[in-house]
């Protein structure tokens, strides 16, 4: 059986989509009519149409949400951990959401599981939703009749890279919310009430001082040209965008930021441990050590740091241990070397590799609270700096009128 995604009328005359499972969409027609509802539309769900301009788009895009993901994840593991078949399992999954896109993956994923394809090929359908490292685990897990286990594995590594990810994403939003209501307040001194003062000045024609007359012109060309270097503005931040597209683009950018003081301490660190804690959990679900650090690799964001991940796959396929071929490269920590050392001496590599991936996690948030700590106080003295210049060259002339009156 197929899944189908279909439009309808109920009794009220109100349209009702969303998606069924059927042979056929006369079955589907059939199940709507026994619902009450009168079909308008029924159609495979995924199925590309032509769009107009002569290519073709798809009727839904497969990719979903970290948080999307991690629950799929987490209520797959709960009912393949009750002995329930497989195919079942992912049919209740599709009956538990209420999202039609999530909804349509989960029952062309049991269709697939249904006429025989594994887990991890059937979602192979969905690279957008399933990255690689996730089809791996569930292979791995498939061929060793562990999925159960492997799939709360992935429900607790997905779970905590979307934790990490809102720690982040809270993290930069403050500081990007002051940055904005600072540059609006000054613009908005500068746009509406300093013209409105330099007209008091305009009648007594005396010499204005440098601070009021460089005021005046900034506030000036912010009235006539604000609207276009705000346009510029835009223009560039799309353009660069678009540049940042092509992949040799995106290195050359991602080396300038690995040079920056500050901000290439935070990438590495997020990316390492990114990379230790993908490895770890994809060595102690079972997958090749070769396989685990070229997904691995992949997972980093930094194409540098991922260039640097592939030769140390490149080195260990050659012949040598992981410790000496992350050594041979400046971008990963000394203390994940050494644990990873002392992980291959031991036996125990991939409690090391977590545990180094979790002490690096650590340090990267201490660095952001520092960072964040530091940030506001500065912005204030930024923020009152801006507004102590506007005041001192509004003041400056009217104490130079209260002198001439004197």
């Amino acid at each position: 059986m197929a899944a189908y995604r279909y439009k309808a009328l109920n009794s009220q005359g109100k349209v009702v989509k969303g998606v069924l499972e059927g042979d056929s969409d006369r079955h589907i027609r059939s199940q709507l009519r026994t619902k009450q509802l009168r079909p308008i539309e029924v159609e495979v769900a995924g199925v590309r149409l032509k769009s107009n301009k002569g290519f073709r788009l798809s009727l839904f895009r497969p990719g979903l949400k970290v948080g999307e993901v991690a629950l799929i994840t987490r209520q797959l593991a709960t009912l393949v951990a009750s002995a329930l078949p497989l195919d079942e399992c992912l049919q209740a999954a599709a009956e538990q959401t209420r999202r039609a896109k999530i909804k349509t993956i989960l029952l062309q994923v049991r269709s697939r599981v249904s006429e025989g394809y594994t887990l991890a090929n059937a979602m192979g359908q969905f690279p957008q939703a399933f990255g690689e490292m996730y089809r791996a685990m569930v292979h791995a897990g498939e061929q060793a009749g562990q999925l159960g286990p492997v799939l709360e594995q992935l429900a607790d590594y997905t779970e905590n890279s979307q934790h990490t990810a809102q720690q982040l994403k809270m993290a930069l939003i403050y500081p990007f919310v002051l940055v904005a209501v600072a540059v609006a307040v000054v613009t908005a001194l500068m746009v509406f009430v300093v013209p409105e003062l330099v007209g008091i000045f305009a009648h007594t024609k005396q010499t204005l001082p440098p601070l009021t007359v460089g005021l005046i012109a900034t506030s000036d060309f912010l009235r006539d040209y604000g609207l276009w270097v705000l346009l510029i503005l835009v223009v560039m931040a799309v353009a660069f965008s678009r540049l940042l597209q092509h992949e040799g683009n995106k290195v050359v950018w991602h080396q300038g930021l690995l040079r920056v003081p500050g901000v290439s301490g935070v990438l590495i660190s997020m990316d390492t441990a990114r990379f230790a804690s993908t490895l770890s959990i994809l060595m102690a679900s079972g997958v090749p050590l070769l396989d685990a650090l070229r997904i691995a690799g992949a997972v980093m964001a930094n194409r540098v740091l991922r260039a640097s991940a592939s030769t140390v796959a490149l080195r260990v396929q050659e012949g040598s241990s992981l410790h000496r071929a992350l050594s041979q490269e400046a971008f990963f920590p000394p203390m994940m070397v050494h644990m990873v050392a002392s992980g291959e001496t031991s036996g125990e590599l991939e409690a090391m590799l977590s545990r180094s991936a979790a002490n690096q996690e650590r340090e990267l948030q201490m660095t952001l609270g520092t960072v964040m700590g530091l940030f506001e106080p500065l912005m204030v003295v930024v923020m009152g700096g801006l507004v102590l210049t506007i005041v001192m060259a509004i003041l400056l002339p009217i104490f130079d009128l209260n002198t001439m009156v004197r």
